[in-house]
């Protein structure tokens, strides 16, 4: 049986369904979606028991599409990940602790206390704050690329994750045409999970698949199951290496389901039944347990190991972050960039 090892290696290998190298990256991605998913529901119990001020956004259901998406990145690259991208985020290189630190309103965080709690980044390791849900950070993305093309730095790779409800905005527009006109390195990921909020796709977008709109800006497209963590696997590495390899942007879109509420104010019934008990209602994480356990690649005793582990971890960094100091506002400087040497009026 192969052991997962938590890192960034298996970026750099084929994917290759059957061989030891893609047991390899699935059982790490299994481990970074179940240290997602404790996280989250740690989060979502200290919301409750009002321990946390301001929103808290689930990314139940979208886990394995989230790291699939980041496991496709090699470092050098770009990743813009959304509220629902605990996973990816984790899987680039963000910790437990940083975002216990920021939901709890930490000092010694990477917001140091202050703004909202999804929008912590680390744009220096290619991990960008996110500015909006509605499609803006694809332009952000899109900048950096140009500007590394500018500077003669090649085979790097920009994503940038997006809602379906995102596609409907102007900003999505702009963007990826910007980005096919220049054959930009871009990989745009859809989680289109059938609600924008509330909003139905019905009342979204009239065509038959997010996808089709690829051919409307000359890009590639890509459809794939986002509750099957083999499918998105290999979907979100092709798509990445068709980029790196100066095929321009690509468009994969996945159909999955929000199995919790926007965020854990909302109820979400508007949902309709009848999706939750569809195909796409199912969860990724049972489903990839299930492949796991299918291919012999984890046992249910390797599995219960897995998730023990891993709850101690959010444990440990909920605990250290409940214990660090929140900013003083007499004290904390209150400068817009995170080095003082960059702020207004300095030379």
């Amino acid at each position: 049986m192969v052991q997962a090892a938590d890192s960034v290696a298996v970026r750099f290998r084929p994917v290759a369904a059957g061989t030891a190298v893609f047991s390899e990256l699935c059982t790490s991605a299994f481990r970074w979606m179940l240290l997602a998913r404790l996280l989250d529901e740690k989060f979502a119990s200290l919301y409750r028991a009002g321990k946390i001020h301001g929103g808290v956004f689930l990314g139940r259901g979208q886990e394995a599409l989230s790291v699939a998406t980041a496991l496709a990145l090699r470092p050098g690259d770009v990743f813009a990940p959304l509220i629902r991208d605990a996973a990816g985020r984790l899987a680039f290189g963000d910790t437990a602790l940083d975002a216990a630190r920021t939901y709890l309103g930490s000092a010694l965080g990477p917001m140091r206390g202050r703004d909202g709690n999804v929008h912590r980044g680390k744009p220096r390791e290619g991990l960008l704050p996110m500015i909006s849900h509605l499609g803006a950070m694809i332009s952000v993305v899109n900048g950096i690329l140009l500007a590394r093309r500018l500077k003669g730095i090649q085979g790097t790779v920009g994503a940038a994750s997006i809602g379906e409800g995102a596609t409907s905005t102007g900003a999505f527009h702009e963007a990826l045409n910007q980005a096919a006109i220049e054959k930009l390195p871009l990989v745009l990921v859809v989680a289109n999970n059938h609600y924008a909020y509330s909003t139905p796709t019905s009342r979204q977008f009239a065509c038959d698949s997010l996808v089709d709109k690829a051919a409307g800006y000359g890009v590639a497209g890509h459809r794939v199951d986002g509750t099957d963590l083999e499918a998105c696997l290999k979907t979100l590495q092709h798509a990445a290496d068709q980029a790196r390899a100066g095929r321009g942007p690509q468009l994969v879109v996945a159909k999955l389901l929000r199995l919790c509420g926007h965020g854990e104010h909302d109820d979400a019934g508007y949902i309709d039944p009848k999706l939750k008990t569809s195909p796409v209602g199912r969860d990724c994480l049972k489903v990839a347990e299930e492949f796991l356990l299918q291919q012999r690649w984890a046992d249910a005793a390797t599995i219960a190991a897995w998730r023990k582990e891993k709850t101690h971890e959010v444990e440990e960094a909920v605990t250290a972050a409940q214990r660090e100091p929140t900013p003083d506002p007499y004290e904390e400087d209150w400068t817009a960039l995170s080095s003082g040497q960059l702020r207004e009026g300095n030379e």
